[in-house]
């Protein structure tokens, strides 16, 4: 898939303020951020984060998803993107086609394989027929099973649409996703639509909304499921629940509801041992809950707690699929650069493109840590000058 290269975030933030006619101190007044902050970050000297994205593109009217920069595709996919959003329109009109179950079982581990390693061509390319295939499937074969296929299928569409910050289609598709899953309810189904929601919440900046809807999705797994399925369900609802509160505009708020879904996800945890379980595309167990406090605790303002949970960091990881990789090891990049240590940075943001070089290359995180780790080395190095050629963002 061709992604046209765009700004960096800090870039497209400041090319968003000055297209409105605003100076950096009247930005800075009305988002309550300090002027020396915003400086730095439009030149590069400070990343721009998601909370302070969020913060910013109040004032602008625009969400934190906007301020991070939309990704584009090339005209070549821009076909594949119009029958996807034909097709999403179309979700209660079946095809008159039969879709066989086996066929459709074969299709969703497809799309999983592809997905889990972060392959959005790939995604992108089978995505616009499988949902009209699963339309049909649902429609005709109307079991808990065929409307749940559905419901991830959707899930897809909002993962690829929310990589690419494209929210129009990420809030459709969330929206679908439920309402498939409740045509014939199933308890783990509307977890994880709940959790989808909550992330359409997250792209948005609105970080409160999306607790609200992760609280009582909880509530409602709690007392309809049991066993591992209400603790996977649980699990995963936390992990959502964390990133959300990290994000918090109020850091003692954001730690004590961080904590909170901590704790919960590390006592749900325990009943998968070592081994995280993989259900409908989502992911929970002990070593995807490190990822997720790790990156909470690097959006909480606290880089050196983040780099201790990322000691044993390796280990998370192994057995974790690119899609876990990937935004891991940018976030130990971040820490490291918020600390000081480039060179570390570097290589971690490095060790990020080699392990999903289709995600990192839309990813804002990613392409903002370069931005900020070009800008402060003085010279070139090799590895600046392969992931310039990869990002597409010039030295």
């Amino acid at each position: 898939m061709g992604t046209i290269a765009e700004l960096a975030p800090g870039a497209n933030l400041a090319a968003l303020r000055k297209a409105r006619g605003m100076s950096q101190t009247q930005l800075a007044s009305r988002a309550s951020v300090s002027v020396s902050l915003l400086s730095k970050i439009e030149v590069g000297d400070r990343a721009l984060t998601p909370a302070v994205a969020a913060a910013l593109g109040k004032p602008m009217g625009l969400s934190m998803a906007e301020v991070l920069g939309r990704a584009s595709v090339s005209q070549g996919d821009e076909r594949r993107l119009a029958e996807l959003r034909s097709a999403i329109r179309d979700y209660d009109l079946p095809g008159c086609r039969e879709v066989h179950e086996a066929g459709m079982v074969a299709a969703l581990e497809t799309v999983r394989r592809h997905r889990d390693a972060a392959e959005v061509d790939r995604l992108l390319a089978l995505l616009p027929k499988l949902l009209r295939s699963a339309t049909t499937y649902a429609h005709a074969a109307n079991t808990a099973d065929a409307w749940m296929a559905l419901s991830e299928v959707y899930s897809s569409v909002y993962w690829l649409a929310a990589r690419h910050r494209w929210m129009d289609m990420a809030e459709l598709a969330v929206t679908r996703q439920r309402w498939a899953v409740e045509q014939k309810p199933n308890a783990l189904g509307v977890a994880i639509a709940a959790r989808d929601r909550a992330g359409a919440y997250l792209n948005g900046g609105d970080f409160e909304g999306g607790l609200t809807i992760v609280d009582r999705a909880i509530a409602q797994a709690q007392a309809g499921l049991s066993g591992q399925d209400r603790a996977f369900a649980v699990g995963v609802l936390n992990l959502r629940g964390m990133t959300l509160a990290g994000r918090l505009n109020d850091k003692e708020e954001g730690k004590r509801e961080a904590e909170r879904h901590i704790a919960s996800a590390c006592e749900a945890a325990e009943w998968f041992d070592s081994r995280d379980r993989h259900r409908h595309n989502m992911i929970f167990g002990p070593r995807n809950t490190t990822t997720h406090v790790l990156a909470t605790r690097l959006d909480l303002g606290r880089p050196h707690e983040a780099l201790t949970v990322a000691e044993n960091l390796d280990t998370a990881l192994a057995g974790l699929p690119a899609t876990r990789v990937g935004p891991a090891r940018m976030n130990l990049a971040r820490a490291q650069l918020d600390v000081g240590d480039r060179d570390g940075a570097l290589e971690s943001l490095g060790a990020a493109w080699d392990a999903a070089p289709q995600m990192a290359r839309i990813h804002p995180m990613a392409r903002e840590v370069f931005r900020v780790l070009s800008s402060l080395h003085r010279r070139s190095k090799p590895e600046l000058l392969r992931l310039s050629r990869l990002s597409g963002i010039s030295l």
